[in-house]
């Protein structure tokens, strides 16, 4: 059982800031009674995703519960064939049961034809991705059985936030992966030496029109895994964001990132920078996975693009950085794979 003081609300009180480590337990509507908590419930969006960095392939995979509505994705595009393939599920609101205490508990979507689970273990220092999903008439099945390596993971970030008519918690890290994935008759293996997932855990009482940018990519090095978690959204002055740069020791704090679109279609590389220079970057899209709904008051319009980064990252230079501190260490980025997505959403 948890210690009282590693929660994220503590005797109704909520923590707030850059935190060392993941709370043990990660409720945030435990600072609420009553109507107030019943209110907020419906406004509580949970989510646990992983982007897995492989040289064959660009996938991604997500539970996510907003309560009145649970639902699951999972894509693998194939580089070789240059082709998307995609699944989905939905669930009654509430029935995921994200487990608070995450990183000793397992998860699930469980349907005929339709099963991802996780099981995250702090003290084997193994966790779990499980995935089989049945052949539909779009898509081929898809099965993978991933171990990922937590005792050689990054440095966690973890962050818990006020956000313009919101509250948002998230909890993220890189871990070495290794296992197979396996969808229609190809196999890829993944090589923890090379290959990499990036868990994005998300606990946030998100506003009714909600919009975001965000992006991240990871690459490993002999010393550790090294990357970058990047959004642009509104935010109140002061409060902590959730971008960072992952060094092999360290998450260090990033701030005032500008995603700028270079002229084109769908395919044009966008340039990503933070204002001190520590984050340069150039992402260009290989693909994109999208979703549109329009459920009356509820709509999302929504596109993940997947590709390769290139450019520099600075570390080591504090989260005022960008003055070239002769402790600084400039980190190329080349054709290293990752993700950018685009949210604008009435949920």
């Amino acid at each position: 059982m948890a210690a009282d003081h590693d929660r994220l609300v503590v005797a109704g009180t909520r923590r707030y800031g850059r935190l060392p480590n993941r709370p043990a337990v990660v409720d945030p509507l435990a600072e609420y009674q009553g109507l107030a908590r019943a209110h907020r419930r419906l406004r509580l969006k949970e989510w646990v995703g992983f982007t897995l960095l492989h040289p064959e392939i660009y996938s991604s995979l997500i539970l996510q519960d907003a309560h009145y509505l649970a639902s699951s994705e999972i894509y693998v595009y194939d580089r070789d064939s240059a082709r998307l393939h995609q699944h989905a599920a939905n669930a009654l609101g509430g029935s995921l049961n994200l487990p608070h205490n995450l990183m000793d508990n397992s998860c699930a979507i469980a349907q005929r034809g339709y099963r991802i689970a996780y099981d995250f273990s702090e003290q084997t220092g193994r966790h779990r991705i499980k995935v089989d999903i049945a052949a539909s008439g779009q898509a081929p099945a898809i099965v993978a059985d991933l171990t990922l390596d937590a005792t050689a993971s990054s440095a966690p970030l973890s962050v818990s936030s006020h956000l313009p008519g919101g509250k948002m918690y998230t909890h993220k890290a890189l871990y070495p992966v290794s296992g197979t994935l396996r969808f229609g008759d190809t196999t890829v293996t993944f090589f923890p030496e090379r290959d990499l997932a990036i868990l994005d855990e998300h606990r946030s009482l998100l506003p009714y029109r909600t919009r975001w940018v965000w992006g991240t990519f990871a690459l490993p090095t002999a010393d550790g895994p090294v990357g970058a978690n990047f959004v642009n959204r509104r935010e109140i002055i002061g409060q902590p964001e959730e971008s960072c740069l992952w060094t092999p020791d360290s998450c260090e704090a990033l701030s005032n990132v500008s995603f700028t679109k270079q002229a084109g279609d769908s395919t044009a590389p966008w340039r990503i920078a933070s204002a001190d220079g520590r984050l340069d970057v150039v992402f260009t899209p290989e693909g994109r996975k999208t979703v549109k709904h329009q459920l009356g008051v509820l709509a999302i319009d929504y596109f993940q693009m997947f590709g390769s980064y290139t450019g520099t990252l600075r570390t080591g230079c504090g989260a005022s950085g960008g003055n070239g501190t002769d402790d600084s260490t400039i980190v190329e980025v080349k054709d290293v794979h990752g993700v950018c997505e685009s949210m604008d959403a009435r949920m």
